[in-house]
């Protein structure tokens, strides 16, 4: 069996003349501050602390070893996105952040892959460079789960989600840029409360509004930890469309259809939320997800999965590494 996490993240070490470039500009850059410790920057102001997984491939493989993982997906950290940016800068610096993947993945091709980021906010760009970067290596790309207010059901990101199936390109979806932070100041709560809520409104923006039945069933979707709120409140939003007319007004069959559409990840941290998201989204639809290396990401990566004591042998190998194998369309990756 081979084990596949396919949700982590990387932020390329910032060379001095970017470094200085960034901080001028109010742009992310990262800081090194010794003994395999950095910062992450937002011009001037200290964003979060980091570890050399971040960024040093070679500290990152000796995670996956020590944690037995046989293959790991890296992409970006969202505060990498530039969706506020000009379209020209945010496609240049998306090129820039994704052949530095590709080089970060060249340390062990064999261990290491990566999904690109794209310049969201020009649909142009963003299929060109999701082509262009298909074309350079990586399995897909990850995207936020909203541009400013339009959520996944606007025109323009379909048409990217179109392009996406269309180059084959597998697309993990991120929460990011979280609802009312005003109302949630303090406790990290916006990724406490926002991010699951961000992550269960794109996955209904989808479903609610009628884009799963123009979408091409090629398209290989997923959303990252767990689909947030998703499972647990799927029978609410049944309830909803079975209720009241102004629900299902675009969606012409019942939100639990359409569970065979996209994929989520393992990143739930306790073994009832996992069970609940297996039991809700099917044992094909669930891959193992980390969030390497964040703090709040999975710190012995798979050992949620690994150890459930409700989940049998063959499931665990379906979410430990084959659901990934499809996922990412590695045909020759035996799981």
């Amino acid at each position: 069996m081979t084990i596949i996490d396919m949700h982590s993240h990387f932020f390329p070490m910032s060379d001095p003349a970017y470094a200085a470039a960034a901080e001028r500009d109010g742009l992310p850059w990262l800081k090194e501050t010794g003994a395999g410790e950095g910062m992450i920057m937002v011009g001037t102001r200290a964003f979060r602390p980091v570890r050399a997984a971040l960024w040093s491939p070679a500290a990152r493989i000796e995670d996956l070893d020590r944690n037995g993982i046989d293959m790991q997906v890296i992409c970006a950290t969202p505060v990498m996105f530039g969706y506020s940016r000009s379209p020209a800068d945010a496609a240049e610096s998306a090129r820039r952040f994704n052949d530095q993947a590709i080089e970060m993945c060249a340390h062990n091709p064999r261990r290491l892959k990566a999904l690109a980021q794209v310049p969201l906010q020009d649909v142009d760009l963003a299929c060109a460079e999701a082509s262009r970067a298909v074309a350079s290596g990586h399995l897909g790309v990850q995207i936020g789960n909203h541009l400013d207010n339009a959520n996944l059901d606007d025109e323009r990101l379909l048409t990217f989600l179109a392009h996406c199936a269309e180059i084959g390109a597998a697309v993990l979806v991120h929460p990011w840029d979280m609802m009312a932070r005003d109302r949630m100041p303090k406790y990290m709560l916006p990724w406490l409360v926002a991010m699951p809520a961000e992550t269960q409104l794109s996955i209904l923006s989808l479903i609610l509004s009628g884009a799963f039945e123009r979408l091409p069933r090629s398209l290989r979707l997923c959303f990252a930890h767990g689909g947030g709120s998703f499972a647990f409140l799927l029978g609410r939003v049944e309830n909803a469309w079975l209720q009241r007319d102004i629900v299902r007004v675009d969606c012409p069959n019942p939100p639990s259809s359409y569970l065979d559409r996209f994929y989520v990840d393992s990143a739930v941290f306790s073994p009832e939320s996992l069970q609940l998201v297996v039991d809700v989204m099917g044992e094909d639809r669930v891959l193992l997800g980390s969030d390497h290396p964040f703090p709040l990401g999975e710190e012995d990566i798979g050992q949620l999965v690994g150890t459930h004591d409700r989940l049998d042998a063959t499931v665990k190998a379906k979410i430990l590494g084959g659901n990934a194998a499809k996922f990412l369309a590695l045909e020759d990756v035996a799981a």
